[in-house]
């Protein structure tokens, strides 16, 4: 059965739900979907509402393994099918599955999508909750869940692609479930939930905060021998699959349960971290940004989205977003909220055994047991052979030998235990980790949630980290004028910034509009009360000398500069400065870059998407054709580039 959507839709128009078996209404009438194939499109469709989905996307979901020759044209039969069920979208008569470069791209609304409904009220929900009215949030999150008909998409999970987008559902889902459960249980309704909480763990015995929960429900119902049997239980099925123990919150629950002590929140995993929060301080002048803190906000907040990728060139404040974001999100993140650098100071790359031993340590991940020879983590968790950095060897080998063993050996092998450790936490705990300044793929892939989990993964770096996927992209901008103004007021005052704004704005422009930028400019000028903005807003006009003034103590933009020039490839490096002339005077076309270049279309084509892709060149935001497009090199790499070229002249 299908529930009706909780805001009415439009007189024949077809309301979906995923939340269960794929299935469609109009009217009240069941709709036939067609076969599986063109089932599996519309779920996929579906499952990314309002966002372009890429043929190979629904390809894979298809066919995973050997897709015919005729993929595509099968593709746009199931498309136009689908075209045909939905209708058009009432608005103009457009059609609700159009085409596009990015892919197909389904147009729906919140009341025709069981999934949307259920975001929108889970949001609601816990917004009440954080407000302190508990009633109005468990009403809300009983809405939610009631639109949950059993494990989303049960009838097209041997799809690969379904499958994974249906585990993220059943995740949600669960998150959902555990927060209306322990809200009811502070209200002391906690036997309402009995039930449900049994079920749910019976199909999902490792999630930890379900267990919670229903050990909380149980106990306040007076059934504290069946509360105290079910941690007893936990710790058994620990020890005997993963070799792990309930977390120390989890236990301090116990202990308190044994004490006969009241207990209606649990202070264990899903309301209370064992670790806390590790976050540095929080920006003190974060300015602008706006849309793009909001979505970041909402994708985690919702736990809709498990890992997302900030990106932007080098000084555009994305270790600043996750930041503000991650600060923002406080109680969301009950298990912890931890901040890790995956570069050393000198710039270089941590290796993955140094970033994984650090997060170890932080988040008290346990493992099976050490390895003789091998520092172990916290509570025994497999670390890395002895010496080198923070949890790493250097260069990822170490000299000597462990047990018989040649040291390299045993760290590869142990790598892959501490790894195994991570992944386990990570799908046992609803934490938020920030991995800051990633360089590429390979040093973060492992350490990234394997399944649907409650935790969420936000990475900062310059580069688009086009491998990494599903994953949910920010790209960062250079910020609009009067988001740099804001700044720069914050810093030198607003009575300074408006006896020339003129000169102002012109010294946020020759920035780039880049935050570290901006930042430098307002803490020199902070320091030189006496300069006039006009004056300095000339020093940094002059190509030859804005690099010189932009240094404010140890902050140097050129030094940013230079590490984001290190990362490119040498081939980049080359392109990046013939472009960095034509480039400067504002944008550069495809027959602008061709002729920087030397060289043919598909050439420079591929030649600037490389760069796109390292974070050195933007591009427009919209969909255009390759001639029409703009490209953008941000001024100060411009300008540093240059100065790279005629150094080497």
């Amino acid at each position: 059965m299908i529930r009706p959507p909780a805001r009415p839709v439009t007189a024949g128009a077809v309301y979906f739900s995923l939340l269960g078996p794929l299935t469609a209404v109009r009217d009240g009438r069941p709709l036939p979907l067609g076969p599986r194939k063109q089932r599996i499109v519309l779920a996929t469709l579906l499952s990314r509402p309002n966002t372009p989905v890429s043929v190979d996307v629904l390809t894979d979901a298809v066919w995973p393994d050997d897709p015919p020759r005729t993929a595509r044209k099968n593709l746009q039969v199931y498309v136009s099918a689908a075209r045909t069920l939905l209708g058009s979208t009432g608005v103009g008569d457009r059609e609700r599955v159009v085409h596009g470069c990015g892919g197909y791209r389904l147009t729906i609304d919140e009341g025709e999508l069981d999934t949307l409904r259920f975001r929108s009220l889970a949001r609601a929900g816990r917004a009440a909750g954080e407000r302190g009215d508990l009633r109005a949030a468990a009403r809300l999150l009983r809405e939610a869940l009631d639109l949950w008909e059993g494990p989303p998409l049960n009838d097209l999970r041997d799809s690969t692609g379904v499958a994974e987008e249906a585990e993220r559902l059943e995740a949600r889902c669960l998150t959902v479930y555990e927060d209306w459960a322990e809200i009811e249980t502070e209200l002391g309704r906690g036997a309402a939930a009995v039930d449900g909480l049994r079920d749910l763990v019976e199909r999902h015995p490792l999630r930890e905060r379900l267990r919670v929960a229903w050990m909380n429900s149980l106990h306040q119902s007076g059934r504290q021998a069946e509360a105290l049997a079910v941690y007893d239980d936990y710790r058994q099925l620990l020890a005997r699959e993963l070799g792990l123990e309930p977390s120390p919150a989890m236990a301090a629950l116990y202990k308190a349960m044994l004490g006969r002590g009241r207990t209606h929140r649990p202070p264990a995993a899903g309301r209370e971290s064992a670790r806390g929060t590790t976050l540095p301080a929080a920006p003190r002048h974060f300015t602008g940004r706006r849309e793009e803190l909001r979505e970041l906000l909402g994708l985690l907040g919702a736990t809709d989205e498990r890992v997302v990728v900030i990106s932007g060139p080098a000084g555009s404040g994305k270790s600043a977003l996750a930041l503000r974001a991650a600060h923002l999100l406080g109680d969301g993140f009950p298990d912890g909220r931890f901040h890790v650098g995956v570069r050393r100071e000198d710039g270089s790359a941590r290796t993955p055994a140094e970033v994984l031993g650090e997060l170890a340590r932080l988040c008290g991940v346990r493992g099976p047991g050490s390895v003789p020879g091998v520092t172990g983590g916290p509570g025994g968790v497999p670390g890395v052979a002895a010496g080198g950095g923070p949890g790493g060897v250097p260069g990822g080998v170490a000299g000597g030998v462990a047990g018989g063993v040649p040291a390299v050996g045993v760290a590869v092998a142990v790598s892959q235990g501490a790894e195994d450790a991570w992944q386990e936490w990570l799908s046992l705990h609803r934490a938020l980790i920030v991995l800051d300044d990633v360089p590429d793929e390979a040093s973060v892939r492992g350490l990234l949630p394997r399944s649907s989990g409650p935790s969420s993964v936000v990475l900062t770096a310059r580069g688009q980290l086009p491998g990494l996927a599903p994953v949910h992209r920010i790209a960062l901008a250079a910020l609009a004028d009067a988001e740099a103004l804001e700044l720069l007021g914050k810093l030198i005052g607003p009575g300074r910034l408006r006896t020339d704004p003129a000169a102002a704005l012109r010294i946020v422009r020759a920035c780039g509009a880049l935050p570290l930028a901006v930042w430098v400019s307002g803490m020199r000028l902070a320091v030189l009360r006496h300069l006039p903005l006009a004056e300095f807003a000339d020093r940094l006009d002059d190509p030859a000398a804005a690099l010189d003034e932009l240094v404010a103590g140890d902050v140097s933009v050129r030094r940013r500069m230079a590490s984001g020039w290190q990362d490119l490839a040498a081939d980049d490096r080359r392109a990046l400065g013939r472009l960095a002339g034509p480039a400067q005077e504002g944008g550069i076309t495809l027959d602008g870059a061709m002729e920087a270049l030397g060289c043919g279309e598909r050439a420079a084509i591929r030649t600037v998407e490389s760069l796109i892709d390292a974070g050195a060149v933007t591009s427009p935001t919209g969909e255009v054709t390759a001639h029409a497009a703009l490209y953008e090199v941000p001024r100060l790499l411009c300008l540093y580039a240059r100065e790279r070229v005629g150094a080497a002249r």
